[in-house]
C-alpha cells in the first residue's frame, strides 16, 4: 500500500491532534516566552492609530462597548488596546453601552487599564464609567441632540449633572473621537447612520469622528464606510494585534526599557495559534485534493487496462 493510499484511509482522530498540537504548542511556547510573531499594520488600522495620535490635548472620547462576553475573544484586547492609548494621551474618557452584558466587560478594561496602570486618574474627571442604557438605535437618535437625556446616571447611579467632567457634553458633537468596538446590532452601522452620517451633510460645524474595533464577521460589512465616515478600523484578532504592535511600540518609544505586561500582548499571542490552525488546514486540504485526484487517475488507468484486455 502506498503512502498516499495510507492517508486515504487515516483516522481522523490523528488529524484532530495535529489541530490540537498546532494550536497548543504555540500558545505554551509564547506563554513561557513572551515571544510572539512581528505584525505590520494594514491602512485601515494604522488610520485608527493615526486618528488618535492627531487628537489635541485634552480631547474628549467616548468608548462605546457593543458586544458581550461571547465576542470578547476578537473585541476586548482591542478594548484594552484603545483604551490604553487613549489613556496614554491623558484624553478624557467617557465610557458606555447599548448592550446588557457588556458593563462587567467596562468594569473589567477599567480595572486593567485605568487602576492598574494610571493610578493618577481620577474617576469623574478623567474618566467616567456610564454604563448600559436600552432602547438600541433609538439612545443614538436622542443622544445625538440631548446626551444627558438618555444618559442621566452613571454606572453607580450618581447623577451626571453632579459629574465634573460631564458639564461640558451636551450631545455626541461635543466628543472630539468616538471609539466603538462592535459585535452586531446595535453597533458600527447604527453609530454610522444616526451619529456620524448625519454631520457629513455640512450642516454641522465639524465633522465627528469615529473609530471601530469589529469582528471578522462584520467587517466585510463596514469597510465599504472606510474612510468617509469611519476614520479607522481593526478587523478581528488580526486587527487587535496590529494595532496592539503600533500602541506597545508606541509607548517602547516614548519609555524605553517598558516593560510590556502580557494583558497587553494578548492578541498577539493569540495569532501564533490562528497561523498554525490556519497552515494546517492548508496543508491538509491540498493533500486531500491530491489523493483524490491521483486516486481518480489510478482508476481511469484502470478502466483504460480493463478496456486493452483481449
Amino acid at each position: 500500500m502506498s503512502l498516499l493510499e495510507r492517508l486515504d484511509i487515516i483516522d481522523r482522530r490523528w488529524i484532530f491532534l495535529l489541530m490540537a498540537l498546532a494550536v497548543s504548542i504555540p500558545i505554551i511556547v509564547s506563554g513561557m516566552t513572551g515571544k510572539t510573531f512581528p505584525e505590520s499594520a494594514t491602512p485601515t488600522t494604522q488610520t485608527a492609530f493615526d486618528t488618535i495620535e492627531s487628537l489635541p490635548a485634552g480631547s474628549k472620547v467616548l468608548l462605546a462597548f457593543d458586544f458581550d462576553p461571547a465576542s470578547a475573544g476578537e473585541l476586548q484586547p482591542m478594548a484594552i488596546a484603545f483604551t490604553r492609548h487613549v489613556a496614554s494621551r491623558d484624553f478624557d474618557m467617557y465610557f458606555a453601552t447599548l448592550w446588557a452584558p457588556a458593563p462587567p466587560l467596562i468594569i473589567e478594561t477599567i480595572k486593567s487599564v485605568i487602576v492598574a496602570g494610571h493610578p493618577h486618574m481620577v474617576y469623574g474627571v478623567d474618566y467616567v464609567n456610564l454604563g448600559f442604557q436600552a432602547g438600541n438605535e433609538s439612545v443614538l437618535k436622542v443622544i445625538s441632540t440631548d446626551f444627558k437625556q438618555s444618559f442621566t446616571v452613571d454606572a453607580r447611579g450618581t447623577p451626571v449633572t453632579s459629574i465634573p467632567m460631564m458639564a461640558d457634553i451636551k450631545s455626541t458633537e461635543d466628543f472630539d473621537l468616538i471609539i466603538n468596538l462592535s459585535a452586531g446590532y446595535p453597533g458600527c452601522k447604527e453609530w454610522v447612520q444616526y451619529i456620524v452620517s448625519p454631520t457629513l451633510s455640512g450642516d454641522h460645524g465639524t465633522e465627528l469622528k469615529l473609530v471601530a474595533g469589529v469582528t471578522g464577521v462584520q467587517a466585510p460589512q463596514m469597510v465599504p464606510y472606510w474612510p468617509r465616515q469611519l476614520k479607522g478600523m481593526l478587523a478581528a484578532i488580526k486587527g487587535a494585534a496590529e494595532y496592539e504592535a503600533l500602541v506597545n511600540a508606541s509607548l517602547m518609544e516614548a519609555n524605553p526599557g517598558l516593560i510590556i505586561s502580557p494583558v497587553f500582548n494578548e492578541a498577539q499571542r493569540r495569532m501564533a495559534p490562528q497561523l498554525f490552525g490556519h497552515l494546517l488546514m492548508v496543508s491538509l486540504i491540498i493533500l486531500g485534493n491530491v489523493i483524490h485526484f491521483s486516486r481518480k487517475r489510478a482508476g481511469g488507468t484502470a478502466v483504460k487496462a480493463l478496456r486493452s484486455t483481449p
